[in-house]
């Protein structure tokens, strides 16, 4: 028996009561909205045709509209409002059948893999408000059925490369509604319609990498996103009149457009956004071309604009003002103006590849918010200035290229962010400080090219993610570290052209040297491992926050040639699979060399000019990348037969004269000419400069084999060692 005890209504209990009751009403599930069962066959018939791999689409089942997944349905009708598929790795083609949600305003299907032109019927949804079908492999050109559609307030496309043609001369006045049109990343060509440069309603055009032409015209209305970037659009710059109060993004990057920088451009109220990039703008800046403290990014990188920075070149408060300013490739000369060390909100400084000249502004510290700086391929002199270190959160500094000079300051250990680091092609000179220690998130380090001296310090040690270190052509002496090929990321070591001396050392390679699924793919690798590229790109947010990220494109490799290296190499460097570079040539190395079967990511290998003896390895047929060979100037002996990979370097062997390579006839070939004896005599003399040249060629060819023999000679080259030391 249950027993209800019931007690007298207080009056303090009441409205609490009552809240309680109000919160389980709101707090319980409302009743289903089933699927209206004309819609739910137009669905289900859409689905049979997707290959839908994720299973999104398997709770499209019954008739509970709010379990299917991506579909809204009316409350009261049950009809389909919106579908949005994003994301969900569908493929396939478009059933005809979704056409028949006559009550639909909304289509999604971005980021998935529709193949297929666009549907036709799409144009018999009257009611669509928007339609977002970007990111996909859809094909063909924009229906003339869209014309149909009144509502529509966004067509957003973009990322089909395979949609193209022209735009339809109609496309900016079909429907008096539409907002945003984004197109960007297929392959339309042919002109802007002219409709669309005055259809009141459109605030967002992005019509970016594409193959459309003609001068760049004006638009008549107040747009707020423009973005015409990396196409083939000429003529000068409009000053887009009607858009002065409202554009927040300008981005024009990548096309054809010449002449000066207007003064008009900087009158934009509201532009937080401005990329001229790429162009061909010529001439001056205007010292009245002053941008609002709003403008946030300008990138006027990669035109020809000439003479020197304007020392104001945009406002700036406590809290607005640029966060990346870009005018690396350019003719800018003079010096780098003071003021821009008043823009205190900056975080990206490009100004590599000018003609810039004078000394890194001192005040350089007072940019706090620093996070990159490439003063790169200028003509700066000077030392680097203390204050830097007053950059506490610099990810990145290139000043390669320039005349720069002194000694690397013990302080700039305070950089403990620093993940690049690159000062080659200088002047400075002393050693590496062990404090550099300090610098414990570096990356890439590249101090190549300057008169740095000394021994190698266990500074470097603490460098914990290295992936990149060259310290070639400088005048580094000493014995090789035993620690130098144990970093974990290690994809490249460079200490070529100094002089170094004693043995490699013979330890536990690490890092990608092990081991690399890259696909790094060049004609010249040999080349192309000297000729390091790095790109450092920024991407800013929301919050006017950069997010950096650098793009490193070097082989994995080890070149420790032209220094005074002797002893055996380490068998250990000839069982590296990940190793695609090996240059120890011009080195005092000797003993025989092993087996490469092991190396199957190679493609360039030279230990020339030294002292290797023994037998050439085994057959090298296996190492499919290898597409350079030096093995010349050595003291090897025995015979190379062509079938074993090796008739694919007729050169790499020269100056070894104990050792026989097979011909194409089968016979052995020495590598010198034969000769009859005495034919010298019975051919007719040769005078004048010819004959002198020959016999300036053949007592070169006479110094250079003895050369070779002196150095295969142990005495000999225990004396050279010892004079050379």
């Amino acid at each position: 028996m249950v027993m209800a005890h019931i007690l007298p209504l207080n009056p303090f209990w009441h409205p609490l009561t009552l809240f309680c009751l109000i919160l389980l009403c709101a707090t319980t599930p409302s009743h289903s909205i089933d699927v209206h069962p004309q819609d739910k066959t137009s669905l289900l018939l859409f689905r049979s045709w997707l290959q839908d791999p994720n299973q999104s689409l398997s709770n499209w089942v019954g008739s509970n509209c709010t379990s299917w997944s991506g579909i809204t349905c009316d409350n009261t009708t049950g009809r389909v409002l919106a579908i949005n598929l994003t994301s969900m790795n569908l493929s396939g083609q478009i059933h005809p059948s979704l056409c028949h949600l006559s009550y639909v305003n909304k289509v999604g299907l971005s980021h998935n893999n529709f193949t297929s032109l666009i549907p036709v019927c799409f144009g018999n949804l009257l009611g669509l408000r928007t339609i977002d079908l970007s990111h996909n492999r859809f094909h063909g050109g924009i229906p003339e059925s869209f014309m149909r559609l009144r509502h529509l307030t966004e067509l957003v496309l973009n990322g089909n490369p395979g949609l193209e043609g022209s735009l339809p001369v109609w496309i900016g006045n079909f429907s008096a509604n539409l907002e945003r049109l984004h197109l960007g990343f297929c392959s339309f060509s042919g002109g802007i319609p002219e409709s669309l440069l005055y259809l009141k309603s459109l605030k967002y055009l992005d019509l970016e990498n594409n193959l459309m032409s003609g001068n760049l015209v004006d638009f008549h209305q107040p747009l707020v996103f423009l973005n015409l970037a990396s196409n083939q659009f000429t003529g000068t710059l409009p000053c887009f009149a009607a858009s002065v109060q409202s554009l927040t993004v300008l981005n024009l990057s990548n096309n054809s457009i010449v002449g000066a920088l207007p003064a008009c451009i900087a009158s934009f109220h509201a532009l937080t956004h401005l990329n001229l990039s790429g162009n061909h703008l010529k001439y001056r800046i205007s010292p009245r071309l002053v941008f609002s403290e709003k403008l946030l990014v300008l990138d006027l990188s990669h035109n020809d604009l000439s003479g020197p920075i304007p020392s104001k070149i945009a406002e700036t408060t406590e809290k607005l003002g640029l966060v990346l300013l870009d005018l690396s490739h350019n003719q800018f000369s003079g010096e780098i103006p003071v003021k821009i060390t008043e823009l205190k909100s900056l975080q990206a400084l490009f100004l590599s590849h000018n003609l810039l000249s004078g000394e890194i502004p001192a005040r350089i510290g007072n940019l706090t918010y620093l996070q990159v700086i490439d003063l790169s391929h200028n003509s700066l002199s000077g030392t680097i200035p203390f204050s830097i270190v007053g950059c506490f959160q610099l990810y990145a500094l290139i000043l390669n290229y320039n005349n720069l000079s002194g000694v690397i300051q013990p302080e700039f250990d305070a950089l403990d962010i620093l993940r690049i680091l690159d000062i080659s092609n200088n002047r400075f000179s002393g050693a590496i400080p062990l404090t550099l220690a300090g610098c414990k998130s570096l990356e890439i380090v590249d101090f190549s090219s300057n008169e740095l001296s000394g021994s190698l310090n266990d500074a470097i040690t603490k460098w914990t993610k290295l992936r990149y270190l060259s310290l070639a052509q400088n005048k580094f002496s000493g014995t090789l570290p035993s620690w130098l090929f144990t970093f974990d990321a290690i994809e490249m070591v460079d200490f070529s052209h100094n002089k170094f001396s004693g043995f490699i050392p013979d330890i536990n390679f690490k890092g990608s040297l092990i081991s690399n699924t890259r696909n790094v793919t060049d004609k010249e690798p040999l080349v192309a491992a000297r000729k390091v590229q790095l790109r450092v790109s920024a991407i800013v947010s929301d919050s006017n926050q950069l997010s950096f990220t650098y793009d490193l494109s070097s082989m994995v490799g080890i070149d420790l040639s032209s220094n005074l290296l002797h002893g055996e190499i380490p068998r250990g460097l000839f069982g590296l699979a990940g190793l695609e570079y090996l240059n120890l040539s011009c080195n005092f190395l000797n003993g025989q060399l092993p087996g490469l079967q092991k190396m199957q990511s190679l493609k360039a290998l030279d230990l020339s000019h030294n002292s290797l003896s023994g037998h050439i390895p085994g057959n090298i047929s296996s190492l499919q990348d290898l597409s350079i060979l030096n093995l010349s100037y050595n003291c090897f002996s025995g015979y190379v037969p062509q079938k074993q990979g090796y008739g694919r370097f007729p050169g790499a062997f020269a100056g070894n004269p104990d050792l026989c390579m097979e011909s194409s006839s089968g016979v052995c070939d020495d590598g010198r000419s034969p000769y009859l004896p005495g034919s010298y005599f019975r051919e007719d003399r040769m005078d004048g400069p010819i004959s002198v040249g020959i016999f300036f060629i053949s007592a070169f060819v006479s110094f250079d084999l003895g050369v070779v023999v002196l150095f295969c000679s142990a005495r000999a080259r225990s004396y050279i060692l010892q004079t050379k030391l």
